[in-house]
């Protein structure tokens, strides 16, 4: 049988950001003890878990000694380095293993996997020279993103490209190494949902949430989304029948367009708990954080309820004075602040969740105090 993770056990994290930070304070509520590997001291999680190894995610060294002092091992992140994750795949249950990570950490993997089950994605083509570029831009034409294969992240390592003029701009994006280009879909809104498996097989799907960015970076996402009940419906099952075909241990963030088709595209695939899930911190009876610490502790999952429609909004670096000064004024408003170190334009500082009765009254009172306008 299948590990069971008991209260009073370590859950290791790999990576200290907020995602680890926020999943560190479901386990220790949840009486866990919580292991982090960061080379950043100051990091979100190791400020609220009970140690931390100070280190390079890549280093074996560092790997195997959380490893020996955990007894689940799980990850915030994708850019985890296989070959250190699978050296001590034979110390120390990881329920997730290494083929998620691999399909997911690499965009031309991820978009293949789709297509090979069945699932409509924006067309792409693999390109790895400038000739691959042109070859590709003349079979799906323009607009089209090229975006490096692994790494990468809000908008960082791809360029948009509208015509010919462009192509001087992809040159640093090919010199990254493997690319892939995307072709545009033409969508009336995006939207995501967060899927949860356990090693017995049990699914927990949550609300469907409606995602609004700003320069490639989440801004807003509303919940719930603002889509037909069939196509929330879809999209769930749809992230059902992809946690299934994975073999998902976890939480899974998928990403979609919806076409102006009224059809579903699935965008990214996020290994992990994502942005636009945190609005389930106060507005579900289970949270993204205590579904993915279940699942991989091996314990029985919830059908999640949503307690309320909600907004969350991303505070950013150029957002926290802002974000601050609404603190003595909006009482019912839920402030995270992430406590990271270094405070930077376009970071993400924090977040916001109102949970409301009329979303489109709350969309108007954020924008109202002018905070996000800039």
């Amino acid at each position: 049988m299948t590990k069971l993770i008991q209260q009073g056990q370590t859950i290791g994290i790999i990576g200290g950001g907020q995602l680890g930070q926020m999943l560190a304070l479901d386990a220790k509520a949840s009486g866990m003890r919580v292991i982090v590997l960061d080379p950043d001291p100051t990091c979100p999680t190791g400020q609220v878990c009970d140690e931390q190894i100070v280190a390079p995610y890549a280093s074996q060294t560092a790997i195997t000694t959380l490893a020996e002092k955990s007894d689940v091992l799980t990850y915030e992140f994708e850019n985890v380095d296989l070959a250190t994750l699978e050296a001590v795949s034979d110390q120390v249950f990881i329920p997730q293993g290494t083929e998620l990570l691999r399909i997911t950490k690499d965009r031309l993997r991820e978009k293949t996997f789709l297509r090979d089950h069945g699932l409509q994605t924006a067309p792409f083509r693999m390109v790895n020279t400038k000739a691959d570029l042109v070859a590709a831009l003349a079979d799906l034409d323009y607009p089209a993103i090229l975006k490096t294969c692994q790494g990468g992240y809000d908008g960082k390592d791809q360029v948009t490209l509208y015509s010919e003029e462009n192509l001087k701009q992809a040159t640093e994006v090919l010199a990254q190494g493997p690319c892939i280009l995307e072709g545009f879909v033409t969508f009336k809104c995006e939207c995501s949902t967060m899927v949860a498996r356990n090693p017995r097989g049990q699914v927990s799907v949550m609300p469907v949430s409606e995602n609004i960015h700003v320069n490639h970076i989440l801004h807003e996402s509303i919940v719930p989304a603002r889509i037909s009940l069939a196509l929330q419906a879809k999209a769930q099952k749809l992230a059902q029948m992809i946690a299934e075909a994975l073999g998902l241990v976890g939480i899974l963030g998928v990403e979609f367009f919806v076409g102006q088709d009224h059809e579903l595209y699935v965008n990214e695939l996020a290994p992990r708990p994502h942005n636009s899930g945190h609005y389930s911190l106060e507005a579900c009876d289970f949270s993204q954080f205590a579904l993915h610490n279940r699942a991989i502790c091996n314990w029985p999952l919830p059908s999640v309820k949503l307690l309320s429609p909600a907004i969350m909004v991303n505070i950013l670096g150029q957002h926290v004075a802002g974000t601050q000064a609404l603190i003595s004024q909006k009482a019912t408003w839920h402030f995270h602040d992430y406590g990271k170190k270094d405070q930077k334009f376009n970071r993400k500082m924090g977040h916001v969740t109102i949970l409301c009765d009329n979303i489109e009254e709350t969309l108007k009172e954020i924008k109202t105090t002018q905070v996000w306008e800039r």
